[in-house]
């Protein structure tokens, strides 16, 4: 009994469709989603695949049956017959690949709306928070900016070349490039965000961290309690927001666990909005090349619960505590500040009337 071919086409098509769903909800080349956003983006990352891989299958099985059933035989050695082309087919694989774009399109910005990718207005309405965003351990450099000009002749020039010398000195040579100390026109303004999502755009975020990045690394500050580190703290359930800027050059916070990646730019405050879900210590990775050692730019997010975040800040603020104890202990003759620092700074040139600036 012959089997018509519309059947095998049918029994074709529901294998395709079965092993696409399959393979598209269970190809496990995404790390766990560890934020509520994940969600979203892992379910439209899954609907590619499974379009994808149905289309992959679909191909690569017309060609290899074409290959084998029209294969010329031995003895064979006529040309083949002259096609001069089928409008309806293709018109059919036209229309087809343009659906499937204007869906994945539609999905998409339903899914970069959903988790606040698109507030047109958030650019001009969020103001650049200065105090917030100042970097600690950058004060010395940001007094450096504002220092008028030295009118000893030659002065700031030997100043620059004993700088541009000096990688040590890198943060001070960069410091205009602080956000909160630019006051030029245009600058300091707030870049394209990926904010709360449309239920939560109105009401304020549960905690705020404000990230520093640098060649190479990544600072944390917490506003709220003034904690500053080198890791990410954040706990399950709070949706955190986090501040960006750039202290020299462009670099990327990407989380591969939380699905987002943000640019950090100089001279710009930059926004993501996120919900931690899942416990875990995740690498944050720079996704934009920033220098030769930018493959070394990392640090650890750790998400965990309330009660661990808490006992991580109380730790904090003590060992803050301590540090200022111990900062004290070593100035016995309480000297001034300049003087205090000048064994310090005298390796990385920075000069004494610097120092003195700095103080006043």
């Amino acid at each position: 009994m012959k089997i018509p071919s519309s059947i095998w086409t049918l029994l074709i098509g529901i294998v395709l469709t079965l092993a696409s769903l399959w393979y598209g909800q269970n190809h496990g080349l995404l790390p766990a989603a560890a934020t509520d956003e994940a969600v979203l983006v892992d379910g439209l990352f899954n609907a590619m695949m499974i379009i994808s891989t149905g289309i992959f299958l679909l191909v690569e099985g017309i060609l290899i049956y074409s290959a084998f059933k029209y294969r010329r035989r031995a003895g064979d050695n006529e040309d083949g017959p002259p096609v001069e082309g089928n409008v309806p087919l293709e018109i059919l694989w036209t229309a087809i690949p343009a659906i499937i774009v204007i869906g994945i399109s539609v999905y998409s910005f339903d899914v970069y709306n959903e988790i606040g990718g698109f507030d047109p207005h958030a650019i001009h309405e969020a103001p650049m928070n200065q105090e917030s965003m100042t970097m600690p351990g950058s004060a010395m450099a940001a007094t450096l900016s504002d220092t008028p000009p030295s009118t000893e002749p030659n002065l700031n020039q030997e100043k620059s070349d004993e700088a541009m010398q000096d990688p040590a000195t890198a943060e001070v040579r960069n410091a205009d490039q602080i956000p909160q100390l630019r006051n030029a026109p245009g600058v300091g303004s707030v870049a394209p965000t990926i904010g709360g999502s449309p239920d939560k755009a109105d009401k304020p975020p549960e905690l705020q961290v404000n990230v520093t990045g640098l060649q190479y690394a990544w600072i944390f500050t917490y506003p709220e309690t003034g904690i500053t580190t080198s890791e990410m703290h954040v706990p399950i359930g709070r949706e955190v927001q986090i501040n960006m800027t750039a202290n020299d050059v462009i670099h990327a916070f990407w989380v591969p666990e939380f699905r987002l990646k943000q640019d950090a730019i100089p001279g710009r405050q930059s926004e993501i909005r996120f919900t931690p879900k899942k416990a875990g210590d995740y690498a944050l990775i720079c996704a934009e090349l920033c220098g030769p050692y930018h493959g070394a730019m990392r640090a650890s997010v750790v998400v965990e619960t309330e009660e661990a975040f808490d006992k991580w800040q109380q730790e904090q603020l003590v060992a803050s505590k301590e540090t200022l104890n111990q900062a004290v202990a070593v100035n016995p003759a309480d000297l001034s500040p300049n003087e205090f620092l000048a064994p310090y700074t005298k390796d990385m040139g920075i000069q004494p009337e610097i120092l003195h600036q700095v103080h006043h």
